[in-house]
């Protein structure tokens, strides 16, 4: 069983950075042939010859497993809960095990805000696989954007568009976050230092310290709290104590200057103007606001 909608965009559409082109799912049953019929002119293909899309999909198996392959990666075998993405002009193939068939999610788009993501390196040909695990959330996800695709209601793309981001951000969040939950020790160990980062703000404690506390060099202390938070301890540190700075200025009479040294900061004109980096307005701004 296959059931799919091929959704239309308009030029205006495509201005708001990512647009839907098809949503469906398919129940495969051991034994069913494959690729099933009813697909559009472009998405039909042959296991032999495999397919090139001019756009991005994300496929999600429920149930029973497969097989994929693309240019960039090698056969690889596809499990109940894995998430795998289609890269426009990528060649590729995929179909179920014949002894177990497949439940299979899909949807496809196109946009800027998807290529801006390849571009930075969040997501790449290279790592099309992603390993979530089941997820109500995902699959409820992936239902609901079928059902807004078959009402095609006055803006369903910029909704669609949404679950799509939505989507996105749930596989890569849940992916990582399994990957850095293997090592719970280390995780703690993460979660403790945040924590004593927040709680020393006003403290003269140095990012050197905190990792001796928690016995770890500094370098390997480093890497894994970039890894875990996507910072490093320093700026972690150093924008907590801006944003703190921030409430200061606007529910003490303390001055600038008192500020700056309250927190740490080498000197007022130090504080000043990485307020206004961070902030886009320097302290005595927000002072006189």
């Amino acid at each position: 069983m296959q059931k799919s909608k091929y959704m239309l965009a308009n030029e205006r559409d495509a201005l708001w950075g990512l647009t839907v082109s098809t949503v469906g799912f398919e129940v495969i049953k051991p034994g069913e042939p494959y690729p099933t019929k009813g697909h559009a002119d472009g998405y039909y293909f042959s296991l032999e010859k495999g397919r090139i899309l001019n756009e991005y999909q994300l496929l999600y198996n429920t149930a029973g497993e497969g097989t994929f392959e693309s240019t960039h990666c090698p056969e690889t075998n596809i499990k109940p809960g894995d998430m795998f993405l289609l890269f426009p002009g990528e060649w590729h193939r995929y179909h179920p095990n014949d002894k177990t068939g497949w439940t299979s999610f899909w949807i496809g788009f196109k946009g800027k805000n998807m290529d801006d993501r390849v571009k930075a390196g969040f997501l790449m040909p290279e790592k099309p696989i992603y390993h979530v695990g089941y997820s109500f959330v995902i699959e409820g996800l992936y239902k609901r954007a079928y059902e807004i695709a078959m009402e095609e209601a006055a803006y369903a793309q910029q909704t669609l568009a949404g679950i799509v981001n939505y989507l996105i951000g749930t596989m890569y969040s849940l992916e990582r976050n399994i990957e850095l939950g293997k090592n719970q020790m280390q995780v703690d160990m993460i979660n403790r230092a945040r924590l004593r980062i927040r709680e020393s703000l006003e403290m003269d404690v140095t990012i050197q310290q905190i990792a001796e506390e928690q016995g770890v060099s500094y370098s390997n202390f480093r890497k894994l709290f970039k890894e875990y938070t996507g910072l490093s301890p320093a700026t972690y540190q150093q924008e907590l104590r801006l944003l703190r700075a921030k409430e200061l200025l606007t529910t003490t009479e303390l001055s600038i200057k008192e500020i700056a040294y309250r927190l740490n900061f080498e000197s007022p004109d130090y504080f000043s103007a990485k307020f206004k980096a961070k902030m886009g307005i320097k302290p005595s701004e927000v002072r006189a606001k």
